[in-house]
């Protein structure tokens, strides 16, 4: 590397660690706002938001910016692989965001900031009401910015890229089509059996002080290192990656339902150690974290249900539920608690839905999301649209708003696009797993209490690379084949039919 490029290379670094710097301090004061900010201060916080995010904007799409990227990829066979792909990120990165005018960046900076803080209220509240201005404009906002981003696609597939990079409507649909197809046969045969396992003793009261120590003993045994990864409790439960150094998860308790905090530890412990993995060298470039929602989903599904739910997870978890609960759990049986974790019922809570229903859920936001986008539903008319939905596809009457439309909180964030990464997340994750077990018996792994050579899989194959590769690389990197989702629908066909005894 000659000196003029070396000089290129260092200006690139302290570009990224001014970037670095403002994303930190904007993702902090997200986190605070989320967790513990008094509410009355949003108005504040998104004054400093609108701050953050113009310096932001101009250390991205700058005129010294794209010189500099420029000037780097002409030089591009000098730098090496991690540089290069670095410097290929940012100039997408660059050219990407320049689309957006910058007046209407911060504006939106700011609207989310004070989207969140009301939906918050709101969902309290159930009053969809105080939420539907804040959500015209950010469908609104949506809309154009698939249009900046790339006027050559239909709308809603730009935004659908911004999550899962070459997804398309096409992709989902024919997708979402197969999950339809293979497992709404196999929950009707389920609803006409009748037979479910007794939860009552769920519904009994977990004192909040216990299942936070509950927290602290899942956080440990699917290996986080508590030195770089820290918990603290929302409305809606989300994870925080500043860094391999600074991830922080978070949850929320419900007196009588143990089950539903239990599950979201697991859950953004599974995102948490893919960002506490990446490789060393990644660290400080644009590249150290997660190459995309539908590679993250895939790591948060698998540790919440491929390992949290499976039987050999449930015969070391119920020996510290009865020490935490010894009442609640008295009696309570290995076989029974299993059970219970794993049972197949229409429900109208997504974050708390079991693995057989819960692509139902996704399909109802994405099809929503769609009409949204394409305008031929209303804001004013997504209750009642979702209420339909959930009747058709769940079987289910949605009492308020507060346990329908407003029970998620990415709307309120911003992100028109996201839901269908969940679904292909879960999907990825049963393939992952049989690749796995052609090199590891992962039931005994998971029986035996130490996932070391679970995590070890997935740190070099998923999770030390970072943004790297694109999604698709990745994934196939990983699973030695492209994605076939039938491995998804046949994972779950043997589990169920074993449960049900179909």
């Amino acid at each position: 590397m000659d000196k003029n490029v070396s000089e290129l290379v260092s200006q690139l670094r302290e570009l990224v660690g001014k970037q670095r710097a403002y994303g930190q301090a904007a993702g902090v004061m997200y986190y605070d706002a989320a967790t513990a900010a008094p509410r009355g201060g949003a108005a504040d916080r998104g004054k400093t938001l609108a701050v953050l995010s113009e310096v932001s904007y101009e250390l991205e799409t700058g005129e010294t910016t794209g010189n500099l990227l420029h000037a780097l990829d002409a030089v591009k066979e000098q730098l090496d692989f991690v540089t290069r792909r670095e410097v290929s990120e940012m100039l997408r990165s660059y050219e990407r965001t320049k689309k957006i005018p910058k007046e209407e960046y911060i504006a939106y900076t700011v609207l989310i900031n004070d989207a969140d803080a009301v939906w918050h209220k709101a969902k309290e509240e159930s009053d969809w009401a105080s939420f539907e201005p804040y959500m015209e404009k950010i469908v609104e906002f949506n809309r154009k910015l698939a249009c900046w981003l790339a006027p050559e696609k239909k709308p809603y597939d730009a935004l659908l890229d911004e999550y899962e990079r070459g997804l398309t409507m096409e992709k989902c649909d024919a997708f979402f089509a197969i999950l339809k197809e293979r497992l709404v046969p196999l929950i009707h045969q389920i609803t006409e059996k009748g037979i479910q396992p007794d939860d009552s003793f769920i519904h009994l009261d977990y004192p909040i002080e216990q299942q936070r120590k509950l927290s602290d003993w899942l956080m440990n045994a699917i290996g986080i290192d508590r030195e770089y990864c820290s918990i603290g409790e929302t409305e809606h439960p989300f994870t925080n990656g500043f860094s391999k150094h600074d991830v922080r998860i978070t949850t929320h308790y419900h007196l009588n339902d143990p089950l539903s905090s239990l599950f979201s530890v697991v859950h953004e412990g599974g995102h948490a150690l893919y960002e506490l993995h990446v490789s060393d060298e990644l660290q400080d470039t644009t590249i150290g974290g997660g190459v995309s929602m539908g590679i993250h989903e895939c790591q948060s599904r698998f540790f919440e249900n491929i390992i949290g739910r499976s039987r050999g997870f449930i015969h070391n978890l119920l020996p510290e539920l009865q020490t935490l609960f010894p009442e609640q759990m008295k009696g309570v049986t290995e076989e029974l608690l299993y059970r219970v974790a794993n049972v197949a019922k229409p429900s109208l809570i997504r974050t708390e839905a079991d693995e057989l229903t819960y692509a139902l859920h996704i399909i109802i936001r994405y099809e929503l999301e769609k009409q949204l986008i394409e305008g031929s539903l209303a804001v004013s008319e997504l209750p009642t649209a979702w209420n339909e939905r959930v009747k058709a596809y769940l079987g289910l009457n949605v009492p308020d708003d507060r346990h329908g439309v407003l029970q998620d909180s990415h709307w309120s964030g911003g992100s028109i696009g996201y839901f269908p990464s969940y679904a292909l997340g879960s999907a990825y994750g049963a393939q992952l797993l049989t690749e796995m077990r052609k090199t590891m018996d992962f039931d005994a792994v998971v029986a035996s209490g130490d996932l070391k050579p679970i995590r070890d899989w997935l740190t070099e194959r998923v999770w030390s690379k970072g943004s790297l590769y694109d999604p698709q690389e990745v994934f196939e990197q990983a699973a030695g084949a492209a994605f076939d989702p039938t491995y998804y629908t046949d994972y779950l066909t043997r589990k169920y039919s074993e449960l049900y005894q179909l």
